[in-house]
This record gives C-alpha cells, sequence and structure tokens, in this order.
C-alpha cells in the first residue's frame, strides 16, 4: 500500500506544474490577441501586394503576345497548334 503523504505530495505537484501550464498558455493567448490583428492586418496588404503582381504580369503576357501576332499572321496559327488538343 502506498503512503498517502506521498500520493498527497505527487498530487501537489503534478497540480502545481498543470498551474503553470495553464497560465503560460494564458499568458500566449493574451499575446495572439494582440498579434493577431497585425497578422491580419498584414495579409490585407499581401493579398493587395500579390494582386498587383497578377495584374502586371497579366498585362505583360499580353502585350507579348500582341507583339508576336503583330509581327506575322502566321505567328498566331503556330501558337494555336502547339498547344495540346483534346478530343
Amino acid at each position: 500500500m502506498k503512503d498517502i503523504h506521498e500520493v498527497l505530495r505527487q498530487k501537489q505537484a503534478k497540480y502545481a506544474q498543470l498551474g503553470k501550464q495553464i497560465e503560460m498558455l494564458q499568458q500566449a493567448a493574451e499575446k495572439l490577441r494582440e498579434v493577431a490583428p497585425l497578422l491580419a492586418e498584414n495579409d490585407d496588404e499581401d493579398n493587395v501586394v500579390l494582386a498587383e503582381v497578377d495584374e502586371a504580369s497579366t498585362a505583360d503576357s499580353m502585350a507579348a503576345k500582341a507583339a508576336a501576332g503583330a509581327g506575322s499572321p502566321t505567328a498566331s496559327k503556330a501558337a494555336r497548334s502547339t498547344a495540346p488538343r483534346w478530343p
């Protein structure tokens, strides 16, 4: 049979350890609450930048296609024939 005082001491040690872990988790949650709005703002800014990059690359590719098509009428036919065709 186990000594009741030893079991009590072990339980109290576990309880103290869990209390420290809970406190650390609460502190982490508070910090996340402070940082979350900043991260959300950065995500919005990143999305705007990515949209601008997509628009610029689309405009560049359209300009390149227009320049290639303006060179000769067969250039656009050649470009079409290289694309895979599905039955």
